[in-house]
């Protein structure tokens, strides 16, 4: 279920802020979907990159979700609009899913309506995560002993 904030990195959020001050445009659906960002951005706590914990969905993580009831799980990278492609499992932050998994930690039960009507599912686990990563490269790049690259909030 929802909490009162969000995370999100200073860089995610002035990239998102600049994706709706140039007014992203489209019809009024796409308004819509401009205004539930701005719900979550409003909501959301901004931290440095290198603070960000490794079970929050940030943009371009790759995460796992699952339906509760249908028990299915599909990945989906998280996006900007224009690099959005269904068929790659790219999912634009303004999708509902997307605003809705932006900011949310693994382990998570996210509610968003989509166009078959409202919809749960569960953040299984992130496969990949940009500011994780780039910490992982560091560590490894400093001499220290480099970690493997694993799932984070695997839930077997």
């Amino acid at each position: 279920m929802r909490t009162n904030s969000i995370l999100i990195t200073k860089a995610d959020m002035s990239r998102l802020r600049t994706l709706i001050e140039w007014g992203y445009s489209g019809g009024e659906h796409d308004h819509e979907r401009v205004e539930a960002l701005l719900g979550e951005l409003a909501r959301a706590s901004e931290i440095d990159l290198g603070d960000m914990p490794a079970d929050v969905v940030t943009m371009n993580s790759r995460v796992c979700v699952r339906d509760p009831q249908r028990g299915a799980e599909v990945c989906y990278t998280l996006v900007l609009p224009g690099e959005a492609d269904a068929a790659a499992g790219r999912l634009s932050v303004l999708a509902p899913l997307g605003t809705a998994l932006l900011g949310r930690r693994t382990g998570e039960e996210i509610a968003f309506h989509s166009p078959a009507g409202k919809r749960r599912l569960r953040i299984e686990r992130i496969l990949y995560q940009p500011e994780a990563e780039r910490r992982r490269r560091d560590v490894s790049d400093a001499g220290g002993a480099p970690r493997a690259a694993t799932d984070v909030g695997a839930t077997s």
